[in-house]
């Protein structure tokens, strides 16, 4: 089911099997996805790794992850453009700025419990029958139950990071230097960057992540900066020296120590074997 607006809006809602699942790859621009797994049946590669999913699990993903497909038995997808849900303009929770879709770097796997799902479930069975209807009210409609959902989602995910309530507000520094370093990632390497774009010192923002208990934001930004290293070198046909150029890198030799430094493996002996992975055997 598809509902696609005056205003380049877009919104499906499809279930998935071995013979449909090109559309779970098939990604247009500024798309994020929701997966919904119906079986233990269902593996992918995700950014070059391959997950398994057990049933009744949801899996939030943005443009940026690159997908494939290894085995793929039940699940249900729904998939919307920011023209459709402008999510910049909403609850910072349910954002991209939010916890479900702040940054390519992250997997957000959503592990609902039988109170959960029953809640869940109703909304995706209101959901479906509102794909029917075609009056004049269809898009703010959809637009709601959208809106119920990441909020169900949101609150599931936050239940399972354990995230504390009363700490909100380093939960929102938190998420919006997630969402800058997925804007700058390329061009601003340094913590003391981002904390001059959130108007506060590098060693508060340094704080900010030891209550939570999370890693460094030096790491995330390292993190981010491999992550789309290896996505480059996987799945585009750029020169290791072009990729060593536009992750901002000074020369090929600080990219092939970065590389090597935390896969222990140079880039161009991880891209010679990635292209022997798809030669046909």
């Amino acid at each position: 089911m598809r509902y696609e607006g005056p205003n380049q809006e877009y919104f499906e809602v499809v279930n998935i099997t071995s013979e449909n699942c090109y559309l779970i790859k098939a990604s247009r621009n500024s798309e994020l996805s929701m997966l919904w797994f119906d079986s233990d049946q269902n593996r992918l590669k995700i950014d070059g790794e391959e997950h398994a999913f057990k049933t009744n699990e949801l899996l939030c993903l943005t443009e940026f992850h690159k997908v494939e497909t290894v085995n793929i038995d039940k699940l249900r997808l729904l998939k919307f453009n920011k023209p459709f849900y402008c999510i910049l303009d909403h609850d910072s929770e349910i954002s991209c700025r939010g916890i479900l879709y702040f940054g390519a770097a992250t997997l957000p796997i959503i592990k609902p419990n039988a109170k959960e799902l029953d809640t869940l479930e109703t909304v995706w069975k209101m959901l479906c029958i509102e794909m029917e209807s075609r009056d004049n009210l269809q898009l703010e409609m959809l637009q709601m139950m959208l809106k119920r959902m990441l909020i169900l989602c949101t609150r599931i995910y936050k239940e399972q990071l354990q995230y504390d309530i009363s700490g909100g507000e380093y939960v929102d520094s938190l998420r919006a230097f997630n969402y800058l370093v997925e804007q700058h990632f390329k061009e601003k390497h340094k913590v003391a960057d981002y904390a001059d774009l959130l108007h506060i010192s590098p060693k508060s923002l340094s704080n900010l992540f030891k209550k939570i208990g999370s890693k460094t934001p030096l790491q995330y930004i390292q993190e981010r900066r491999l992550l789309e290293a290896r996505r480059l070198l996987k799945y585009s046909e750029r020169s290791i020296s072009e990729i060593a150029f536009h992750l901002g890198f000074s020369d090929l030799q600080a990219f092939s120590r970065f590389f090597k430094n935390n896969e222990g493996i140079s880039p161009n002996d991880f891209k010679n074997s990635e292209q022997k992975e798809k030669l046909p055997t």
